[in-house]
């Protein structure tokens, strides 16, 4: 049975790629819902700012999210690297207005994620809170009947699952796989730029020192650039989810671990550990997903994307925008299915295409973790990033489309 664009997607998670997927399909003209277990008041509490590069503004672009949030975030082109002495050891490029259309903007999570609702709620697309998947209860070639924990059922021509790192849909495709915690934890708080003591005026806001304690980081996160998101990661042993919420809680234990050698530090970090709001102290532990070999049941009548598919650490700028590549790569070819262009096929490509990317984009964040990017001219450090932040998704879809078409 093929899918046909009048039948329903049902989506499990109504956080980034959830709402993102909805938006995309709409645009394609094909129904959907989102099904949320938080209630309509906690689903927009996020904390932090997240980087958005080219390949990610131009999908919200074209979903009609990128317009509402353009001005709400600081925009710029590159991270510098620097050592002790603030001389620039490297660069490395997150967007670049002449070359892909788009500067990098990081934004507020929250902000992304009310503009995104609203765009929802203008399309009157269905988001409905308070139910919490429990488990797909059939699936054939119709469709899919799944559950909630209430008891409740619903069914949809396809289940796709967009509830992050600990996935709960991912265990209907994957029993026995879960997230793996990578030994590492970034710390970070907040400071004002006004507090902060540069070296030198007109100072490049966004930067990484690097020490023998390893690098810290300044990240301006609004758009006049004056709340500056401040921090460090270091290893930590794995906790429990109580033993995490106990972390969190713990300021006075943030405090120290976020000042730890200070002293040893250049003078613009000490500023920064200084004058840091200890109200706004985070940990952040970084999960992975093992690579999966299929994001889809054997049935192709349930999906998983985004961080439940591939979490990707932060070190490249990329957990969301790879998410974003997902849905709007899937909308694509759902909306070209037909008697020639087969479900079970579309999806064999997209997964295909997809894991292609993430693996890319995996072994450049090993890179920058590892060793960084080797200094080089300004002008070519752009050019080596051509093929992250322009997917050419359409192009790449179409082109198989057609194929499919015309066999």
């Amino acid at each position: 049975m093929s899918f046909q664009k009048d039948q329903k997607v049902a989506i499990i998670g109504a956080g980034l790629a959830g709402m993102s997927l909805a938006l995309a399909l709409h645009k394609q003209s094909i129904p959907c819902t989102i099904y949320e277990l938080r209630d309509s008041a906690s689903h927009l509490t996020a904390t932090g700012a997240l980087m958005l590069c080219p390949n990610a503004l131009k999908v919200l672009s074209e979903i009609g999210v990128y317009e509402r949030i353009k001005n709400q975030g600081y925009m710029f082109e590159k991270l510098e690297y620097k050592d002790e002495n603030y001389k620039i050891t490297d660069e490395y490029y997150l967007g670049g207005e002449k070359l892909f259309g788009y500067k990098a903007l990081r934004v507020y999570r929250d902000i992304l994620l009310r503009e995104t609702l609203g765009a929802i709620t203008e399309r009157g697309i269905q988001v409905q809170y308070g139910r919490k998947f429990s488990k797909v209860v059939k699936e054939d070639e119709t469709g899919v009947e799944f559950a909630f924990e209430d008891g409740s059922t619903e069914s949809a021509t396809l289940l796709i699952g967009a509830d992050g790192i600990h996935s709960k849909v991912r265990q209907y495709i994957h029993p026995n796989v879960g997230p793996i915690f990578s030994g590492m934890m970034a710390i970070t708080s907040v400071v004002h730029v006004s507090d902060l003591r540069f070296p030198e005026p007109n100072y490049h806001l966004t930067t990484s020192i690097h020490s023998k304690y390893g690098a810290f980081v300044f990240a301006p996160q609004n758009s006049s650039g004056t709340e500056i998101l401040v921090g460090t990661q270091m290893r930590m042993p794995e906790q429990d989810q109580e033993g995490w919420r106990r972390i969190r809680q713990n300021k006075d234990e943030l405090k120290s671990m976020f000042q730890a050698h200070m002293n040893e530090w250049p003078d613009l970090v000490q500023s920064a550990m200084e004058h840091m709001n200890p109200d706004k102290l985070s940990i952040w532990p970084y999960y992975v997903v093992p690579k999966l070999d299929t994001w889809s049941s054997p049935g192709k009548r349930v999906i998983i994307l985004g961080d439940a598919a591939h979490a990707i650490p932060p070190t490249a700028g990329q957990g969301a925008s790879q998410a974003f590549e997902d849905v709007y790569s899937l909308s694509l070819l759902l909306s070209k299915l037909s008697d020639k262009v087969k479900l079970d096929d579309a999806l064999d490509f997209w997964q295909c295409y997809r894991m292609a990317r993430v693996d890319d984009v995996l072994a450049l964040t090993r890179k920058l973790d590892v060793k960084r990017l080797p200094t080089e001219d300004k002008a070519k450090v752009p050019e080596e990033v051509v093929w992250l932040f322009e997917p050419k998704i359409e192009e790449k879809m179409l082109k198989w489309v057609a194929e499919q078409e015309n066999q």
